[in-house]
């Protein structure tokens, strides 16, 4: 029998725990949550509909300092549900029904202001990623980021148009041939509205949103995009509007959209 020495058995054990890790490795690098979207519920809705019911092993994260290119190079797709703002002095305080907050030894002053936290370095890192062969699947309140980075405005395809309070509307099905929408029906939900400044080609339009009970939104009506998708140079972009709640994430024909996007971005279908 081959001797074994305490060396050469150190490092069998570091290369099968490399070759284990590489294996497990995962997939997807999701940066989630902020003031107004807990982390929780985006980790559990996404958790289950497009990693545990598609096997796709995914990094959540809510630190935005972590979307970098030194991060995303070790994935092939980006998940991102949060807006573009931190709060670092802290929130102001709440709206009706809040009890008024009193505090001994007093609170130091809160500015409750937000600062916007893309980077220059962050939309290129993004940017590159999905150009040079990434997939992204960009959620909801990201329309919020794209007014303050122009290459992460370019990748996104549009910018916030704001949005009214929760309440029902219509996610229609606009173009039934794409791979992202093929088997997907019309559906309801309670959520966020998002109006957006679209800003790509027509064509690439999977989804309109639609107040069936005739509530506008400003001066935009009751009708907006609400998702699409498009190569873009050698990687793929897809947009989604829904996601401020989690019964609208697990509304069953939004989950199937959302787990053929994911195997649409990866190149699965």
């Amino acid at each position: 029998m081959k001797h074994i020495t305490r060396r050469s058995a150190i490092s069998t054990l570091g290369l099968a725990a490399s070759l284990a890790y590489a294996r497990e490795r995962p997939t997807a690098f999701a940066l989630i949550g902020d003031r107004y979207h807990n982390s929780d519920y985006i980790r559990t809705a996404l958790g289950k509909t497009i990693g545990t019911d598609l096997g796709l092993a995914i990094d959540f994260r809510d630190e935005v300092k972590l979307l970098d290119a030194k991060t995303l190079k070790d994935y092939k797709l980006l998940i991102m549900l949060r807006d573009g703002m931190l709060w670092p002095a802290g929130y102001p305080q709440q709206g009706a029904g809040w009890p008024e907050i009193v505090s001994e030894p007093p609170l130091p002053k809160i500015d409750p202001h937000p600062v916007y936290w893309i980077t220059a370095a962050q939309g290129k890192a993004v940017k590159d990623f999905v150009a040079g062969g990434g997939g992204v699947l960009f959620y909801h309140n990201v329309t919020y980021i794209s007014p303050h980075n122009d290459d992460f405005r370019d990748v996104l395809g549009a910018v916030t148009e704001q949005h009214p309070p929760l309440r029902p509307f219509k996610v229609k099905v606009l173009n039934r041939n794409h791979p992202i929408t093929r088997g997907v029906n019309d559906f309801v939900v309670t959520d966020e509205q998002h109006f957006v400044n679209y800003q790509k080609d027509p064509k690439h339009l999977l989804l309109q949103s639609v107040n069936e009970n005739g509530l506008t939104h400003n001066h935009l009506g009751n009708s907006s995009p609400a998702g699409w998708a498009y190569d873009y140079g050698k990687g793929r972009v897809c947009y989604l509007a829904p996601g401020h709640v989690i019964t609208a994430l697990w509304n069953p024909e939004y989950e199937k959209l959302q787990q053929n996007a994911v195997r649409w971005l990866l190149r699965q279908i």
